[in-house]
């Protein structure tokens, strides 16, 4: 069978960008009427229970008459999270094989101290002799 009689979007270009597990593709296909649009494809990479791999995958549709409001709101948002949490990438300590600086973990140790004394601080001592 020909492709003439199926419906086939062609890719007019095509850009890939790895991240970790994730992989983004940036692909600009052609309507019917033979007008471009671009997808947004997040693709990614999870392992099963019993160790087979799979993959999920997010697509947006973005056509030209949004580019600009698209391109102002990412750029708006992604100026403000680095404005307010900086560069660095803190999910990287929800990784399985991340490992907590020891000076993070005395900091963290002495606040969960101090928060404990300020819960207790209504609490009157009981002597147990005195029952």
């Amino acid at each position: 069978m020909s492709d003439q009689g199926k419906n086939v979007q062609e890719e007019i270009h095509s850009k890939v960008l790895r991240a970790g597990r994730r992989t983004y593709f940036f692909d600009v296909r052609a309507t019917k009427a033979d007008d471009y649009y671009l997808t947004i494809t997040e693709s990614k990479k999870h392992t099963a229970e019993n160790g087979n791999v799979y993959y999920k995958k997010h697509k947006i549709y973005l056509y030209k008459e949004d580019f600009e409001q698209f391109s102002e709101m990412l750029n708006a948002a992604t100026d403000y999270i680095i404005d307010k949490r900086g560069e660095e990438v803190i999910s990287d300590r929800h990784e399985p094989d991340f490992h907590r600086r020891s000076d993070e973990y005395e900091h963290e140790e002495g606040a969960l101290e101090t928060t404990l004394e300020n819960n207790t601080a209504g609490y009157t001592d009981v002597s147990f002799d005195d029952i």
